[in-house]
């Protein structure tokens, strides 16, 4: 730990305001870098050299003061961090004015330090817990053993089974959410205690990745029990929080290398959902509309897919052949539940798919040509 400029000028706020005595911070060589007399700073203070080299109180008289260059009469007292001298904190005044002040002093500036020191291993370790985060999510060129060790630095366990989840925070009204709002999040998700490990993803996107522990069992994970957890979650969020939030969820995959199939799940999910109504989704719900959505990135492929749902909209004026297409498909091609859920006869639904498979050229009754159908009406969904 070193002393610099920023700790000095508030040992220096803090001492100020329990003595009326002038005060200078030195650094380890005895130069001033905090001082209430702004005229001293980036001066050398052979009184602050003497107490620094020699561990030591260092009484300074006037007649001394004459003899030391950088020198005011005063005391001088060495600044320690973990039994090594890191500087000197000094108090202008006789000698009879301020030696009692000294200890005072010197305690309150250790404890600047101490406190400091504290919050750099913090940060430390909080931006080093994110960054092997990113590492695990987006396959990382360190080997299982390298990632390991790195985790037992930073005390994470990494052999707890987790899945991926990626959180997005939504606009408010129209105002864009902020970094604070992020960061806010961040400290949801890590607080109280729950071992998941966070990082932000993307600051202009507004998402979070977090991996979260679940519980394996002979059927796997328990879909049920991270629904409760989010929804947990939710409650925090809106009682805390001043922003909505969207949750994609992956699925679970073996090993460390799995953190990165279970990241591209839920991302996958996300993008799939779109700007659809809900506030948490699972990639086993999504499964198919998630897969697609990566396969059909590609202009030419949706607009393929899309030729026959199109023909059917511009030729259906009153959307009732859409319509009568979706519930079929909702109701797993059933003839009978989608007659009795848009209250028509079997002979009017037979009529509209026949009606249907004309204006697309396609056969809803061959599975590729339904397959097909089902892709295209979706693509709209996806957008």
């Amino acid at each position: 730990m070193q002393l610099n400029e920023m700790i000095a000028r508030q040992i220096v706020e803090r001492t100020m305001k329990i003595i009326p005595y002038s005060i200078n911070v030195m650094d380890a060589n005895g130069r001033i870098i905090g001082s209430s007399d702004a005229t001293r700073l980036h001066q050398k203070h052979e009184g602050a050299v003497l107490a620094i080299t020699e561990s030591r109180v260092v009484n300074i008289d006037e007649a001394t003061a004459e003899h030391l260059k950088g020198v005011k009469p005063g005391i001088n007292l060495p600044i320690f961090f973990q039994d090594l001298v890191i500087g000197a904190i000094g108090i202008s005044g006789t000698l009879q004015q301020v030696h009692h002040f000294g200890e005072l002093v010197k305690m309150t500036a250790e404890l600047i330090v101490e406190q400091a020191a504290l919050m750099s291993q913090v940060e430390w370790n909080k931006r080093h817990r994110e960054e092997l985060v990113l590492q695990l999510i987006r396959g990382s060129t360190l080997n299982d053993m390298q990632l390991q060790a790195i985790a037992q630095r930073l005390d994470l366990d990494l052999e707890q089974p987790r899945i991926a989840a990626v959180v997005k925070v939504l606009p408010i009204g129209n105002k864009a959410p902020s970094l604070e709002n992020l960061q806010q999040l961040v400290h949801l998700l890590e607080y109280p205690e729950r071992d998941n490990l966070v990082g932000i993803l993307s600051v202009s996107q507004n998402e979070v990745v977090v991996l979260k522990p679940i519980t394996l069992s002979g059927s796997g994970w328990s879909k049920e029990a991270e629904t409760k957890r989010v929804n947990l979650l939710l409650k925090r969020i809106k009682k805390e929080a001043k922003f909505q939030i969207k949750i994609a969820l992956g699925d679970y995959f073996p090993g460390l290398a799995g953190l990165a199939r279970s990241y591209d799940t839920a991302e996958l999910t996300m993008h799939s959902v779109g700007n659809r109504f809900g506030e948490v989704f699972f990639y086993q719900d999504h499964r198919l509309p998630a897969i697609m959505s990566s396969l059909l990135e590609d202009p030419w492929i949706r607009e393929q897919l899309e030729q026959s749902y199109l023909q059917l909209q511009k030729r259906d004026g009153k959307g009732l052949l859409i319509k009568t297409l979706k519930t079929y498909l909702k109701q797993n091609c059933d003839s009978a539940l989608t007659c009795n859920e848009l209250h028509i006869h079997r002979n009017t639904l037979r009529y509209r798919i026949e009606k249907i498979n004309q204006i697309t050229s396609l056969n809803i009754n061959n599975i590729d040509d339904l397959f097909q159908l089902y892709i295209a009406i979706n693509l709209f969904h996806w957008k």
